[in-house]
């Protein structure tokens, strides 16, 4: 499993944020521990633009996370279960049927019309609360990225779909621009962000994780804040891993944010 910090801009609560489903491993939301002191995001993994068979569809998304266990049904449970419960589903990740899930709209007004449309759907269908945006890989410029995925999150706030969205990165030059551009122009609608520490071999240090940390973000500095104690919340990487160690992560990650400050 692997923990990133989260820098939170526009809330003052701290939270725990957990994606699961990505591994078919048969985790439920409810087997997943949940502490009543910290505000809790589910993310569920993945919703991709490709088909099965990974061929690009240019913003027409589809579900590739474990359906047969996170259900539209056990959404509504498990919130209806905590109130301090909300839930997401992450864009893009790593790969799609062996190949490399990469960011490849046809133009950006086709693709933010056609993910407006199909999120739409299924952020409805599920009963969803935000989106969390994930692409590692891209055919498209930093610009076209920026101006496709900030049409996306202010269209879907904006219609009242979504009330809140995030952005994973990490140290990686390409990664950088393409979330640095984003940020750029809208930053303001960008409301927590993950930098992935999983992303990095086992064996990094402390001191490495740290200049990490303060350096890689879409603008040099932009962690300033979490670096002197006030760290917005830890996103996990995943619940489906967790599950065969009895989540003892989650519980220490939880137990940390629940302290008061």
């Amino acid at each position: 499993m692997g923990l990133s910090v989260g820098a939170a801009q526009n809330t003052i609560n701290v939270l725990d944020l957990e994606y699961i489903g990505a591994e078919f491993k048969n985790v439920k939301f409810t087997d997943v521990p949940i502490h009543s002191g910290v505000e809790f995001h589910f993310i569920l993994s993945f919703a991709i633009d490709y088909t099965s068979s990974a061929s690009p569809m240019n913003g027409q998304f589809n579900i590739f996370w474990d359906t047969n266990n996170l259900t539209p049904s056990s959404v509504s449970a498990i919130k209806d279960q905590h109130s301090n419960v909300k839930i997401a589903l992450s864009l893009g990740g790593d790969c799609v049927g062996g190949a490399s899930a990469n960011f490849n709209p046809s133009s950006v007004d086709s693709w933010v019309s056609n993910a407006v449309s199909s999120l739409t759907d299924i952020i409805k269908q599920y009963n969803l609360d935000g989106i969390d945006i994930n692409y590692e890989h891209f055919q498209a410029d930093p610009d076209t990225f920026a101006e496709c995925i900030g049409k996306l999150i202010t269209t879907l706030k904006n219609n009242g779909v979504i009330s809140f969205a995030s952005i994973v990165l990490f140290d990686n030059d390409e990664v950088q621009s393409h979330y640095k551009a984003l940020w750029k122009s809208y930053g303001h609608f960008i409301d927590y962000v993950n930098f992935q520490f999983y992303a990095y071999d086992e064996g990094t240090t402390v001191s490495q994780f740290m200049d990490y940390f303060a350096t890689q973000s879409p603008e040099n500095g932009f962690f300033t804040a979490c670096s002197k104690g006030e760290l917005g919340g830890i996103f996990v990487w995943s619940a489906d891993d967790s599950k065969s160690n009895g989540f003892k992560y989650e519980k220490q990650s939880q137990a940390l944010l629940a302290i008061p400050h």
